[in-house]
Parts: C-alpha cells; structure tokens; sequence
C-alpha cells in the first residue's frame, strides 16, 4: 500500500560513485578548457585546487549531518531544524527549481549532443526519448536509480583514467611523437594569465564544475547502512577530485597552449575542441571525437538522472515538512515519490517547452537558477556550523558523532568565505561596464532566494532557533 515512506536501497558502492559522479561531468570532460584559456595552467590548476579544498570541506560537514540524521530532505531539513525555519524553506525550494531547470536544460542538451550523428534528426525527440527514459528509471524504485546511476559514472570514471594514462604518455613522448614536458607552463604569459580577476572568473567556473557532489547529502535518507555508507563516499571524494580534477587539468595544460583557440571553442555541440577529444587524437586515437561524444552523451544523461532524483526528493521532504502541498507526500509501494516525481517532471517538460516556443522565457529561467547550487552550499556551511554549536551547548560530546567533520570551525567558516567570493565573482565584467542588464541576469538567483525566505519569515514571524532549543533528536 502506498505510504510517505522511503525504500533505504541504496548500497555503499551506489553513494560513492554517485559522490563521484555529481563531480565529474560537462564542467571537466567541455569547460575545463576555458579555464585554462582565460587563467593560464597555474591560474586554472590553483583555482581548481581551491574549489576542491572548499567541496571537501563542504562535503564533511554535510557528513557529519547525514550521518546523524540520514533523511532526504537533507539541508533544507537541517537549516530548518538548526537554523531558521525561513531559511529552510528557501533553501529547499531554491534546490528544487535549481534541478527541475537543469532537467530541462540536460535534455535539451543531450538534443544537441546527439547531433554529431544523427544530423536530420529533430532534436525534440531524443529530448523527449531521454526524458521518459529518465522519467522510467527513477519511477521503478530508488535502486533503479542507484544501479543506473553507478554505470553512468563508471563510463566517467573509466573515461577520466584512461584520458590520464594516455595524457601522461603523450606529455612524455612515448605517444604522439613529440616530447611536450612542462614548456607549456613557462609559455608567453604562463603560468598565470589575467591576475586575479581572471583567476576569479575560474574559481566560477571550477565551482560550477564540482556542482552535483551535494548529492551525497539527498541520498543519505535512502541509504542501507547511512553510518557507514557516507563516511566512505565522503573519504574518497576528496581523492578523487584531487586526481581526477586537478591532473586533468594539468594533462591539457601540458599538451594544449593556453592561446590556442581550440579551448574557449569547446562545447556540449562542438566535440571536436574538447580538451579531452584533442589530447586524444594528438596520441593518435582517431575515433576520440565520436568516443568523447558517446561518453559527454552519458554525462548529460546522468546530470538529467541526478537532476530527477534530488528535486524529486527535495519537493517530498518539503511537503514532509509542511513546506509543499501534502499531495507531493505520497510515495508508492517501494517507496518512489511518485506525486512529487511527476510534478518535477512536468515542471521540466514545461521548461523544455519554452526553449522551442519561447527561448527568451527559456534563458530567463537558466539564469534565474545559476547560482544556486552555491547558494545551496552556503546552506550546508552555515546548518554545519549552528549544528556543532547547539551539539555542544546542549551538552553533548564529540564521541557520540560516528562521523565528524575535522578542522571545525575553519571547514564551514573557509568554505562559506569563498562560497561568497564565488558568487560576487560571478560577473566582474558587468560591474566594470556598469552593464545593469548582465548584472541583473548573472545575480538573479540572489533576489530569488530572498524574496522567499522574507516571504516565510514575514508570514510566519520566525526567528533563529536559540542555540539551547535546536532540535537534536534523531527522529523526524
């Protein structure tokens, strides 16, 4: 019989590559590049190292919280128990209109992506195959989506390896046939190029890239073994991302110059510059475009999945909370969120839609939700912080945390500090051109996010929850 209860199928092998698979996406295998371009090798290396420090520190605390209550409403539950009701219901509905776009956006994208072979296809039909497809994997059960979700980011994972191993041969000679070394980072202006803005503008474009390793957070409410699952996921995060991130992106610095056109061309629909198809074919692999395109197909595939999967289980952990209609409570016999998973499925169609009859309306909303992935993050930092506090005014000790967060306060104070920097980064330029329009478009998640938790705050007249009155208990 139906309920509002959820199926706790997710394995620890499930979490940790969808820990991994949240981090590795268009952002590394496309936009990589560009970062190299605009920065240099020393500026995009730094950068990326900065942004992965911050998402470790980030993916700790929101470990430690996890772990100590696993449920899949995640930091909106915990902003609204740690902190302020209002700023748990902004966060949980910023999180949602956040995924319910990047739905849409993924399936336009895979449109697109498929067009490298099949030309004369209409590209609303692929976007509409992929979205039942999705629609149908989720919908079996939350192991569904797990199992699907681990092959997507075993492609990812195999990809980047192999990427290395060949990037590495390369670099030294042994294939391609030309010894490149290290020149590239002593070339022209190398290795830091733009000073600090330019470094800036990267640190935007890292921190988009690590978007998704969040989702760690979602899927604790599912998982089988929460206490032991998470810790894991969060251990090899870390490592990860510093082998997978940062020596890619040393690879491509290594063997592509900075100046080359080549990097700021890359895109979902020009494969063919990709950083990763260019290293490929200077070793010599003739079919690189056709291969990066099946494995940028996967990723785009896997974002629409991930995108599915959280908003679905954001919007039932709202109407848990009282934050969304009771209707988006109701989960099927194994436990899907069913209303909850339709509602965010027509959300995205809709949004899809208007790309086709209305592009204005369709960049609006992209827009709209750009920077609130790190506004999400700014969440986590700050639920991580009250918790510990209230953890320890109420009496409590370390030992009894199964997982805890090292380096507290520096963990949620550094990441919350650059997390802010991110965002007033977002666009230097517009500030410079005094261009109102740019601005207003790059910052439009801001008055958004506002506007709903005054909008809460006002209607329900709630204040920060004293530290001594933190809701503690494990049960929900």
């Amino acid at each position: 019989m139906a309920g509002n209860e959820m199926k706790r199928e997710l394995k620890t092998r499930h979490l940790s590559m969808i820990a991994l698979g949240g981090s590795i996406g268009t952002g590394l295998f496309v936009t990589s590049g560009s970062a190299i371009a605009k920065a240099g090798p020393g500026g995009a290396l730094l950068a990326y190292c900065g942004i992965g420090i911050m998402v470790f520190f980030l993916m700790t605390s929101l470990g430690e919280m996890a772990t100590y209550l696993p449920v899949s409403g995640s930091f909106s539950t915990y902003a609204t128990r740690f902190v302020d009701p209002a700023l748990g219901f902004a966060l949980g509905w910023n999180y949602w209109f956040n995924w319910a776009i990047t739905l849409a956006v993924d399936i336009s994208t895979a449109a697109l992506v498929t067009e490298f072979w099949l030309p004369d296809m209409p590209g609303w039909i692929f976007s509409l195959v992929a979205l039942l497809l999705i629609f149908l994997i989720n919908i079996t059960s939350v192991k569904s989506f797990g199992e699907t979700e681990y092959w997507f980011a075993l492609i990812k994972v195999i990809t980047v390896i192999i990427f290395l191993g060949v990037g590495l041969l390369t670099i030294l000679g042994i294939m391609g046939g030309h010894h490149t070394g290290l020149s590239n980072f002593t070339y022209k202006k190398a290795p830091f190029v733009g000073g600090l803005p330019m470094m800036l503008s990267v640190f935007v474009i890292a921190g988009f890239s690590f978007q998704g390793t969040e989702l760690i957070g979602i899927t604790a409410g599912e998982s089988k073994t929460p206490e032991k699952s998470i810790p894991k996921a969060i251990k090899q995060v870390f490592w990860r991302i510093l082998l997978f991130y940062i020596l890619s992106i040393f690879v491509i610095a290594c063997l592509i110059p900075y100046d080359s056109h080549s990097l700021l061309g890359a895109s979902e629909t020009n494969i063919a510059v990709s950083p990763f198809t260019l290293v490929f074919k200077r070793a010599g692999l003739a079919s690189a475009a056709s291969i990066m395109n099946a494995v940028i197909l996967t990723s785009v595939l896997s974002a629409a999945n991930s995108g599915m999967y959280a908003s679905s289980r954001m919007l039932w952990s709202m109407a848990e909370d009282g934050y969304a209609a009771k209707i988006f409570a109701k989960t099927s016999k194994r436990g899907v969120p069913v209303m909850a998973l339709i509602g965010t499925t027509i959300i995205g169609a809709l949004t899809f839609v208007t790309s086709i009859f209305g592009t204005r309306i369709y960049l609006f909303l992209v827009a709209a939700s750009g920077l609130t992935g790190f506004i999400a993050w700014l969440g986590i930092a700050v639920s991580h912080y009250r918790f510990r506090r209230a953890f320890k005014a109420q009496g409590h000790q370390l030992s009894e945390l199964k997982y805890h967060a090292r380096w507290f306060p520096f963990g949620p104070i550094f990441a919350f500090v650059l997390c802010l920097l991110v965002i007033a980064g977002q666009d230097i330029q517009a500030f410079k051109n005094f261009d109102w329009t740019a601005i207003g478009i790059s910052y439009m998640s801001i008055p958004l996010f506002v506007v709903l938790y005054v909008y809460y705050k006002v209607r329900y007249k709630t204040k920060m929850i004293p530290l001594e009155e933190v809701d503690l208990s494990k049960h929900k």
